[in-house]
């Protein structure tokens, strides 16, 4: 409880006092709806009734009805009527509940993906993306719905359960007695044989749907891999392994979700049995009454005591999201703010002293590295595979921290606080750029909303980046789409795009990691004198080139070598 406590944001921790007393008061509300059953039965099984109880000679009294008769219409229709008025008001209550657990999903879901993202790109590097999908779609969905809503709904039948109980004590000592009997041991029998049971089921199946996503993940994303190696026969096998044990055990689950229903009408066959019994030994004296009362009072008990066996089962199916969300920090305020400031590059990088360690690592991947890349100028770096190019490259971009050493941008070290202001002063050219799957316009000018695109711009940096031939082979333009990771185009293309975005960007800095290495000579070549005439027409423009060819740095004004 602790743990489901923890991962609630404070002020939904403040909300839930309000849904607390919601659910009591729906208690009481279900709890009139059996209690008003009572004088009606009585009435019917006990005329005498009438003038034993002051009450109802009161009301009879009040109401001025001239027969016995009338005196039971006119309670019953007001009876029907105040159930109609306390199921509406209900409804009222459970759509507060409702809303507050579907907010807090939407919260939970919203929160945990920004907590991903600022977990940093080491983070992402290391976790399966299909696992994480999962948790902040589907686990955070399965927290609310599978563990905060049973509780809500425990509480609630508890409650009313402790109500029915009271009230048949003072009523029927006897019915309560034999309620008690009916149904403790069968609560305590569902709970000591299901408890390990169910969580058990609960966790692999996870596992299992977790596999499957990641399997699914990965064949789509390797198509071609995947084909090529005929791995696909064998992906489906472990697919197909991972869907025969979520299968098997939902068939499990539902044979156990059936219980409830199978315990409780046994519980009721038993009640009766025994009042039968009862009624016989002696020899039937109030033992109509008492037949009655434990009737109607076990027209909502059997329910209640249903929905607590079941809530009970659902939360012991789900527990294990509660051990997937417990190491997140969960703020009250997922807002994203966005941040358009920049830190303009006006004399020099500053790289001094940096050592940097994986955090699995046993050493450091550089040690000791000092550098300075000066504004304006053209910039290789080479080495060998392994060296530490491109994590060289991940420490200047922001997206690692270095473990020893500052980083300068003109004198000023560069740190959480401004790490946005410099990612977005600067461009980024992989060898494999990312392509989402949007329009040609909307990847250039990625990160802006669609309504916001200068079309204007999109069409001068397609110019620029060489990719006019391109664009008027699309059927629709800068508005064709070009489907996920850029199916449809070639490595050349894809490369072009990714300096397209660079400059519709506007960046003083234009970092490219290996983004010819995959490329067929020609289209390298084509690649690099764009590059170098971009470089030519924007002196003021600083260009930093990991490569491992010679013929990828010649336009460079300086190469280093990293060992």
């Amino acid at each position: 409880m602790k743990g489901l406590w923890d991962i609630i944001p404070r002020n939904y921790r403040r909300r839930a006092i309000g849904v607390t007393a919601t659910i009591f008061l729906r208690a009481l509300l279900n709890f009139v709806g059996v209690a008003m059953l009572i004088p009606i039965l009585t009435l019917i099984l006990d005329r005498e009734s009438l003038t034993s109880s002051k009450y109802m000679l009161w009301a009879y009294e009040w109401l001025g009805v001239d027969s016995y008769d009338s005196f039971v219409v006119v309670v019953c229709a007001a009876v029907v009527g105040i159930i109609l008025l306390k199921n509406i008001a209900i409804l009222g209550l459970y759509r507060y509940e409702r809303n507050y657990i579907y907010s807090l999903y939407r919260h939970l879901s919203k929160a945990l993906f920004v907590a991903y993202h600022n977990r940093g790109y080491g983070f992402v590097k290391q976790n399966n993306s299909a696992v994480l999908t999962r948790n902040v779609n589907v686990v955070t969905l399965m927290f609310v719905a599978g563990v905060l809503k049973p509780i809500a709904t425990i509480i609630g039948e508890v409650l009313l359960l402790a109500l029915i109980v009271v009230a048949l004590m003072w009523y029927s000592p006897m019915a309560a007695l034999l309620a008690a009997c009916v149904f403790m041991p069968i609560v305590a029998i569902f709970y000591f044989a299901m408890r390990r049971r169910l969580h058990d089921i609960g966790e692999r199946e996870n596992a299992a749907q977790r596999t499957k996503s990641r399997i699914v993940a990965e064949c789509f994303r390797g198509y071609a891999d995947v084909e090529i190696g005929g791995a696909f026969p064998e992906m489906f096998k472990r697919f197909d392994v991972a869907m025969n044990e979520v299968v098997a055990l939902r068939k499990r689950n539902a044979t156990i979700g059936m219980l409830p229903n199978m315990f409780t009408e046994v519980g009721l066959a038993v009640g009766l049995v025994a009042l039968v019994m009862l009624s016989i030994l002696s020899n039937g004296d109030n033992v109509a009454l008492m037949f009655g009362i434990f009737a109607v009072a076990a027209i909502r008990l059997i329910p209640s005591v249903r929905g607590i066996m079941s809530g009970w089962s659902t939360i012991r199916y789900n527990k294990y999201t509660i051990a997937t969300l417990a190491d997140i920090s969960f703020a009250d305020d997922s807002h994203i703010e966005e941040r358009t400031e920049r830190m303009h590059l006006e004399r020099s990088i500053e790289l001094r002293n940096i050592d940097f360690r994986f955090d699995d690592a046993d050493s450091n991947t550089i040690s000791d590295l000092s550098l300075r890349i000066n504004k304006g100028e053209r910039l290789g770096i080479r080495g060998s595979s392994g060296v530490g190019k491109t994590t060289l490259f991940n420490l200047i971009l922001g997206l690692y921290r270095p473990t020893a050493g500052e980083i300068r941008i003109d004198d000023v070290v560069l740190d959480d606080n401004n790490i946005r202001s410099w990612q977005n002063a600067i461009g980024y050219v992989s060898q494999s750029v990312f392509i989402a799957d949007m329009t040609l316009a909307e990847n250039i000018a990625f990160g802006s909303s669609t309504e916001a695109i200068d079309y204007e711009r999109v069409n001068e940096v397609i110019e620029l980046a060489d990719l006019k031939e391109f664009v008027a082979s699309l059927h629709d333009g800068i508005h064709s789409r070009i489907g996920e990771q850029g199916s449809r185009i070639s490595g050349g293309q894809r490369q072009r795009i990714g300096i397209a975005r660079a400059l519709y960007k506007g960046c003083d800095v234009l970092f490219f990691d290996e983004a010819t290495s995959s490329l067929d000579g020609k289209t390298e070549e084509n690649i690099n004198n764009a590059i170098r005439r971009l470089s030519t027409n924007n002196r003021s423009l600083t260009i930093v080139v990991i490569a491992h060819r010679d013929s990828s740095l010649e336009y460079c004004d300086r190469i280093i070598t990293l060992q």
